[in-house]
C-alpha cells in the first residue's frame, strides 16, 4: 500500500555530499532493510513496529533508524497513537517517515532531474497558452531560479546546490566548472544553454546581483555561462 499523495510530507533535498552519505549509509544492510520497510508503509512507523516485522533487536532497529535519520534518508515526527489525547495519555510516540521520494548521485554531479522539470513544464504551458515552447523554457527556467535563489542564501551556495561547481576567477567573478546539464547539452546545446543562463539570471537576481553579470563563456570543459566581476 502506498500513501496518497496528499498525505505525503514535503521531501527535503540533499546537498551532492549529502546525497553521496546517503547511498553510503545504505550499504549497511539493516539500514537498507529498515529504509526499505519505512518507506513501503502508508504513514509514519515506530521502532517497535520496524523491530519486528524484521525480526531485528529493538535497539538495533533503533541504532540504525536514528542513523538514517542524520543521513537525511528518514524524517522524524512525534504523536500519541491509539486515539488518546490530554493528561494520562502517554507520552507522544517517536515515528519514522521518508525524508526522501528517492536518492541517487552522479560524479561528477549532473541535474537532470531538474531539467526535466523545467522542459516539461515549459512544454505544458506552451500546450496551455499556445506560446513557443523555447519562449516557455526560459520562462520556467528563469522563475525556477529566482526561486532557488529566495531565502537569503549566497549566489555561490544556489550554484553548488544545483551543480555548477562554481569557483572564484581571481578577478571577482565566477566561473563553473561543471554542467549539470552536460549530456542534453551534447546534443542540443542551443537548448540547453538557454536554460541554463535564464536558470542562472533568475538566481542571481534574486541574489541581489544584476542580471548582466552573467554572460556566456564557450571554455571546453566548463558550462557555457559565468558569472562576470
Amino acid at each position: 500500500m502506498s500513501r496518497k499523495p496528499e498525505d505525503r510530507e514535503p521531501r527535503t533535498a540533499l546537498s551532492w555530499t549529502g546525497r553521496l552519505a546517503a547511498l553510503a549509509s545504505l550499504g549497511d544492510a539493516s539500514r537498507r532493510r529498515l529504509f526499505e520497510y519505512v518507506t513501503g508503509q502508508p504513514s509514519a512507523v515506530g521502532r517497535d513496529d520496524a523491530a519486528a516485522a524484521l525480526d531485528m533487536p529493538r535497539s538495533t532497529a533503533s541504532f540504525h533508524l536514528d542513523k538514517l535519520v542524520r543521513d537525511g534518508l528518514l524524517a522524524v515526527e512525534f504523536r500519541k497513537l491509539g486515539g488518546k489525547a490530554g493528561p494520562g495519555s502517554g507520552r507522544p510516540a517517536k515515528l519514522y517517515r521518508p525524508a526522501l521520494d528517492e536518492v541517487g548521485v552522479s560524479v561528477p554531479e549532473r541535474s537532470y532531474d531538474l531539467a526535466g522539470e523545467l522542459m516539461a513544464t515549459a512544454i505544458e504551458s506552451s500546450i496551455a497558452d499556445g506560446g513557443g515552447v523555447r519562449e516557455a523554457l526560459t520562462d520556467a527556467s528563469y522563475s525556477r531560479g529566482h526561486a532557488l535563489g529566495g531565502g537569503g542564501v549566497s549566489l555561490e551556495e544556489v550554484l553548488g546546490t544545483i551543480g555548477y561547481m562554481p569557483e572564484q576567477d581571481g578577478e571577482g567573478g565566477t566561473i563553473l566548472m561543471n554542467c549539470p546539464f552536460h549530456r542534453l547539452a551534447d546534443g542540443h546545446t542551443d537548448v540547453v544553454c538557454a536554460m541554463n543562463g535564464a536558470l542562472l539570471s533568475g538566481a542571481a537576481a534574486a541574489c541581489g546581483i544584476p542580471e548582466d553579470k552573467v554572460v556566456e563563456d564557450r571554455t571546453v570543459g566548463r558550462c557555457c555561462a559565468r558569472i562576470r566581476p
